[in-house]
């Protein structure tokens, strides 16, 4: 008997649930395989799979829903990163919630389960009382979001600024 999520259009035999540190492997598998513009290499896959793995952990500041594979392994993954804001009437426990990762197996895909892995993390986040979520979506996920309730906002600007290399500048 498989067991029923409640869940629109969730394919039979997946059930979603939430991560632990030991899922920190294949998170971090899944982001850089289908997440992250170029796959890291063993040394990132190793620190990532640590630190993330540390912030699974109770008191961490990582929450992720995850989907087994039938064979083995995850077949999705919904990770968020929890961080304070001061609290205002929409904020009022003061935490916000940037979701990280959204990653489905090519195998997987077409059976809800992004839907699902997000659905689940949603609700996790909403019973710890966060309020604020952002997230950056490709065109093709636009419309799940969406239909969450997510908006566009024209006013969210991103950077990335490294440290310069010591010793190389002219004087």
């Amino acid at each position: 008997m498989t067991q029923s999520t409640g869940l629109p259009g969730l394919a039979a035999g997946y059930v979603p649930r939430p991560a632990a540190a030991d899922d920190a492997a294949e998170i971090t598998r899944l982001r850089s395989q289908f997440v992250l513009s170029e796959p890291l290499d063993e040394e990132w896959l190793g620190i990532c799979r640590d630190q993330l793995a540390s912030r699974l952990r109770p008191g961490g500041d990582a929450r992720a829903c995850v989907v087994d594979a039938p064979g083995g392994g995850l077949a999705a993954c919904a990770l968020a990163l929890i961080h304070p804001v001061l609290s205002a009437p929409k904020y009022p426990r003061g935490l916000a919630a940037r979701i990280h990762i959204v990653a489905i197996e090519p195998a997987h895909r077409r059976h809800a389960l992004a839907r699902a892995a997000v659905s689940t993390l949603l609700e996790l986040l909403e019973r710890e009382g966060v309020t604020l979520y952002e997230l950056h979506a490709s065109a093709e996920a636009t419309p799940l979001y969406e239909e969450f309730g997510f908006a566009r906002d024209p006013a969210l600007m991103r950077m990335t600024r490294l440290p310069q290399a010591r010793g190389g500048g002219a004087g």
